[in-house]
């Protein structure tokens, strides 16, 4: 799922330069990053060239050890100990343990913790920012940016911490009040992908916090030290204020471990973010045991300008990105610009613009994580909001105009089905006061801003009779 979507007529994804953090020739590159003097202020967050990636109040990990790479140069950063399932096991009677703490602690005081720990990720918001540039390949002003919007969700839920609830409804019986009670669901694990390592988790983690759950992260293997320097940091301002750190627990892990939180009963609520063909098997497993989750699927953005982009994050990214281009060609299309691997170290390629598309080639509709444009030329209004709602995915859309009525009826019911709909702004950077997520094959799960607390809370319709009678609803009387 990129932060773009798609727009009008066009079908796109970003374009950028080498991260800051990694602009040193490979040939220079021969061990770990970490050990090279350059990268030593990795060590203030706590990194070390073998790291362990499973943290529930203490940390360890026995299962088997990955080493991820920068995708700028492709060379080894650090090694991480992932989550066996004995690990998972024991993480999840301690977070549910750690739970009865946390869930007893009034939310406002949960909002002072929540409050910490954006100020601890505003202290180290230039290092973490530049190991989401380093490991995930981000160019460094937006890995500090995602960094940021973990520190502004945080700020917004320490006000919400003073405003959720819901409302006291009239009764139609006298002497009878109706209210509506919120409570959190417990534990809430958070599964996040590659493309944003810090900030999808914060959106879930801040929320969830706040309305009384403890959390279970497993974030993506590729991106693990993000994982752990963001888990060191919370676990800090736990310790500080004598919590039990299982209340924002780690399991670094592949997919036996997503596998393993998908099917379990003890997970309350499982936040999802990956493809769409991930996205559908994570459903069927929570709802087999009629659980709760929250899908933020694929998108298939549209909109591009002359902006900086950074490497793709593997270099399988690169072999789709090819496919991708044959395929395209194969299917009609003109490369007008584009469509090559770059001649230099790390998973870099050329911006690519295709033309003479159908709008309802497959390759189109196809969520392709690549620096690829599709241009089409349409006739009217109607013919190409119905190529924008033909597409799949659901999640960002947008358009330029000046005409007050084609404003409307974009964001009206017969405009953009998106869940994220944008006039004269870019698809991406949303803002942390709405909820952000998307329909149809984007998952229809909501996160962030507005309302999107609601999904981490179990509602309660509560009836209380204070009068000396029993009358029923509806006036029904047994005679």
């Amino acid at each position: 799922m990129w932060r773009l979507s798609r727009a009008l007529c066009v079908r796109a994804a970003k374009t950028g330069q080498l991260p800051g953090p990694c602009k040193r020739p490979a040939a220079f590159m021969s061990t770990l990053l970490i050990q090279q003097p350059q990268y030593a202020w990795l060590k203030e967050l706590g990194l070390r060239e073998d790291n362990e990636g499973v943290y529930n109040g203490s940390w360890g990990g026995r299962g088997e050890v990955i080493t991820t790479y920068c995708p700028a140069n492709n060379e080894p950063i650090a090694r991480v100990r992932q989550a066996s399932v004995a690990d998972y096991e024991e993480t999840v009677k301690k977070a549910r343990e750690a739970w009865r703490v946390w869930a007893d602690i009034p939310a406002p005081k949960r909002g002072e913790i929540v409050r910490q720990i954006g100020d601890a990720l505003r202290e180290k918001i230039q290092v973490l920012g530049s190991l989401v540039s380093l490991e995930m390949g981000k160019i460094l002003v937006e890995g500090v940016g995602e960094v940021q919007e973990y520190v502004d969700i945080c700020d917004y839920a320490v006000g919400l911490s003073r405003m959720i609830g819901g409302p006291v409804l009239p009764s139609e019986r006298p002497g009878h009040a109706l209210i509506e009670q919120w409570n959190p669901v417990g534990l809430v694990g958070i599964i996040t992908a590659f493309n944003f390592p810090v900030a999808v988790y914060g959106w879930n983690n801040a929320i969830a916090m706040i309305c009384g759950n403890v959390c279970l992260w497993k974030g993506a293997p590729t991106t693990s030290l993000i994982s752990v320097a963001v888990t060191k940091i919370i676990a800090k301002v736990l310790e500080d204020n004598r919590l039990p750190g299982a209340i924002c627990s780690l399991t670094c892990g592949g997919a036996d471990i997503g596998t393993a939180m998908a099917k379990d009963e003890r997970v309350n609520l499982l936040s999802f973010t990956g493809s769409t063909q991930v996205g559908k098997q994570v459903a069927l497993m929570v709802q087999e045991r009629f659980g709760r989750s929250l899908l933020e699927l694929g998108g298939n953005n549209a909109i591009i300008a002359n902006v900086l982009y950074g490497p793709l994050h593997t270099k399988q990214a690169v072999s789709m990105f090819l496919g991708a281009v044959e395929e395209a060609k194969k299917e009609g299309g003109t490369v007008v610009y584009g469509g090559k691997v770059m001649d230099r170290p790390g998973n870099y390629v050329e911006p690519t613009i295709v033309t003479g598309l159908a709008h309802d080639a497959a390759i189109a509709h196809t969520e392709t994580f690549a620096p690829i444009l599709y241009v089409f030329k349409f006739k009217d209004e109607d013919e190409v909001f119905a190529w924008n709602n033909e597409v799949k995915q659901g999640l960002s859309s947008s358009i330029f105009t000046k005409d007050l009525g084609r404003i409307f009826r974009w964001l009206g019911p017969r405009g953009s089905d998106c869940g994220i709909v944008n006039v004269n702004i870019p698809t991406s950077g949303a803002e942390i006061g709405g909820a952000f997520g998307g329909e149809k094959h984007t998952g229809g799960g909501r996160e962030s801003g507005s309302d999107a607390w609601k999904q981490y809370m179990r509602r309660s319709t509560c009836t209380i009779n204070y009068s000396k009678d029993l009358p029923l609803a509806q006036g029904i009387k047994f005679q």
